[in-house]
């Protein structure tokens, strides 16, 4: 109710100690200027009823007169005859002026263009797709048939269905490897950097979206020790020559056989922290040979070519690499976060 708030403001300004020029002008920026609090309490005035009228009209006014009393006493207070003039603090005008700071990549764009770099050497090249996909490319191209339980393996952000497809926001980078293979044909050497969104709560661990780089080799004898010893070789550049790996084998629709490659943990060196849930050990990709049935789909001759696939989280290689505990921070613009890279001038 405007009664309220007027009984509101008269307590604070009754309440204000104004010490220095600077809180008088402040004073009266929030109290006395067009749009300020007195002009707006006139403005809402108009609108109330008759009845009210009668009896807030005199409440008003004497906390027009209150606020502006309280105004030309602080200006004689502090000498200040015009508030509205604005001196210039005196000073050398010759001296140099302040130089402007400068800023730094983000500490995944410094990762991810790390993990192209590597991969450039070994001959892949960089492959690009949409962000917003259909079914088939997303999954059904990739051995997700319609009702296969491994489609539960993706949280889906599900946007609509158009001419009977579900279109959704890709879950993986995947689907750039599919279009890949289909547009052309083999050999294909290519990696694929790209934001996805999975529908997870967000948390330390995890988040709605992130960024991945997928890789794609597919030649004639394409082997198993092909797919490790390229990843080997990818560990020890990123992390430093001695960096413990390990595979585990594991499941994925659109790989067999697959596995899951770990690294000893970079923050607690093996001693076990809450990254690496207390094992020494953080997976930091999936991996394995392409399935015949992937090649197939994209009408590669399965039994001329073989292939491997890999694919890692840009934020889990970051979190390893400047030993970051929690993945929110890239996303949330902290400065004095993303300040600690600024070394890495644009």
């Amino acid at each position: 109710m405007l009664q309220d708030r007027i009984k509101q403001y008269t307590e604070e300004i009754e309440q204000i100690t104004l010490l220095s020029a600077a809180d008088v002008e402040n004073y009266r920026l929030k109290f006395l200027v067009s749009k300020g609090v007195v002009k707006g309490l006139f403005e809402e005035f108009k609108t109330v009823s008759s009845e009210e009228k009668r009896v807030l009209g005199k409440v008003l006014n004497e906390f027009k007169q209150l606020a502006e009393n309280k105004y030309q006493e602080a200006q004689e207070l502090f000498g200040k005859s015009n508030t509205n003039t604005v001196k210039l603090e005196e000073g050398d005008l010759t001296l140099p002026g302040e130089g402007f700071q400068l800023g730094s990549r983000h500490p995944l764009s410094l990762v991810r263009k790390e993990i192209v770099e590597i991969f450039k050497k070994l001959g892949f090249v960089v492959a690009e797709g949409p962000e917003i996909e259909d079914d088939w490319h997303n999954f059904s191209a990739l051995n997700f048939p319609p009702e296969h339980p491994a489609r539960d393996m993706q949280d889906t952000f599900f946007i609509k269905k158009q001419d009977g497809n579900d279109i959704a926001l890709r879950t993986h980078t995947s689907s750039v490897q599919v279009r890949l293979m289909e547009a052309g044909k083999p050999p294909f050497r290519a990696i694929m950097p790209g934001r996805v969104y999975r529908n997870e709560a967000i948390s330390a661990r995890a988040h709605c979206f992130f960024h991945q780089v997928e890789g794609l080799y597919v030649d004639e004898d394409v082997s198993f020790a092909d797919l490790k010893q390229t990843l080997f070789h990818f560990v020890q550049e990123l992390y430093g020559e001695g960096t413990k790996v390990r595979f585990r084998p594991s499941y994925f629709p659109f790989t067999e056989p697959s596995a899951e490659m770990d690294i000893s943990c970079t923050i607690c060196k093996g001693q076990g922290c809450q990254l690496c849930k207390g094992s020494g050990w953080v997976e930091i990709l999936g991996c394995g040979m392409v399935d015949p049935n992937v090649l197939e789909n994209c009408g590669i001759d399965s039994k001329k070519y073989s292939g491997f696939a890999f694919g890692m989280g840009i934020e889990r290689i970051t979190n390893l690499k400047y030993e970051i505990k929690d993945l929110r921070l890239f996303s949330e613009n902290d400065v004095r976060f993303l300040s600690q890279f600024e070394t890495e001038i644009i």
